[in-house]
């Protein structure tokens, strides 16, 4: 009986690690904030034994949700990091990429933190407006990204057309970071979490040759971000980064986008909740791993809701639920 009970056991035990979800997490471009998130995030899911999860390396957003859209199969689930603005043209549609399939099966687990829009040069460039982009050397971000696809979103606001660069770069955060540190680049673009790890060393590294980095600003107000913000409505909104972040002189005002965590729509209800409730129940755990990470917060999640065409997963809803944030 002793014998037949513990085969009993050996047979659950079995069939509950057989059930455990395999979840990839799509993250983005080593020295970004998503990959540090992703791994961070992964980490957590693997240790309360919610998931078998693993992040991966990617180009970002879009790289994140065609995984999500062509990979999920049986029990392995894409999970994506992506830009809400990325999020919403790859599940409408208007992104080329998703044009012919729509990303239709995402669901929202929950809201990350924001990512700004930023523009890098440094002081003895003399660049001070985007408009001073014309002419000089400059990286737009990797081919498809959310960055690149925000940036251009932003020059064309400002009136300024690529074909007016000396030089059109598309480089990874940490590429671009390294290029301007050797005077080969003059500015760079890059949509990511505050700080970015890489724009923090350069802001280091300039400080040591003397000089200092530079955040070209975005007023609110003005054409290039009415722009920004008209075709991303309550998606891309006015954001300063505090002078303390990457040491600048004053605090720049600019634009900046959500990031969230999106998984496919297959993915079972309990085992979305197990996820929300493993992050949010470990989130000071995620916030030490890294710091954009304060701005991840159920309270953010529920503002989020019914913002976006993109539904919420019913794990996330049923958590949201029992917290009280959401009817």
């Amino acid at each position: 009986m002793k014998r037949i009970l513990i085969l009993i056991g050996l047979v659950a035990l079995g069939l509950a690690l057989a059930q455990k979800p395999k979840v990839v997490i799509g993250t983005g471009s080593t020295g970004g904030v998503f990959f540090y998130y992703g791994t961070a995030m992964a980490d957590i899911l693997n240790k309360a034994g919610v998931a078998e999860a693993q992040p991966v390396q990617t180009g970002g957003s879009y790289d994140n949700l065609q995984l999500l859209r062509d990979r999920t199969s049986g029990t392995t689930y894409y999970c994506a990091l992506t830009t809400t603005d990325s999020a919403y043209v790859a599940y409408t549609g208007e992104e080329p990429r998703f044009k012919d399939r729509p990303a239709k099966t995402q669901r929202v687990l929950f809201y990350m933190y924001p990512s700004f829009i930023h523009i890098v040069t440094t002081e003895k460039s003399g660049i001070k407006v985007v408009q001073d982009l014309k002419g000089k050397r400059v990286s737009t971000g990797q081919p498809g990204s959310s960055t690149e696809n925000l940036a251009l979103l932003v020059l064309q606001g400002a009136g300024v057309k690529p074909e007016t660069f000396a030089k059109r770069e598309r480089l990874p955060v940490a590429e671009a970071a390294k290029a301007l540190a050797e005077g080969t680049l003059d500015a760079f673009f890059w949509v990511g979490g505050i700080p970015t790890s890489s724009i923090v060393e350069l802001s280091q590294t300039l400080a040591r040759k003397g000089d200092r980095i530079y955040l070209i600003p975005i007023d609110p107000k003005s054409t290039t971000a009415q722009v920004a913000m008209k075709r991303f409505p309550g998606l891309v909104e006015p954001y300063k980064v505090p002078k303390n972040v990457y040491n600048t002189r004053t605090d720049v005002p600019g634009l900046a986008t959500g990031n969230i965590v999106v998984c496919p729509d297959s993915l079972p209800a309990d085992a979305g909740y197990a996820i929300m409730k493993a992050i949010f129940e470990n989130l000071d755990t995620l916030r030490t791993a890294v710091a954009a990470a304060k701005d991840t917060s159920l309270e953010a999640t529920a503002k989020l809701y019914g913002k976006l065409p993109i539904p919420f997963h019913p794990g996330a809803e049923r958590y949201l639920k029992e917290k009280g944030l959401i009817k």
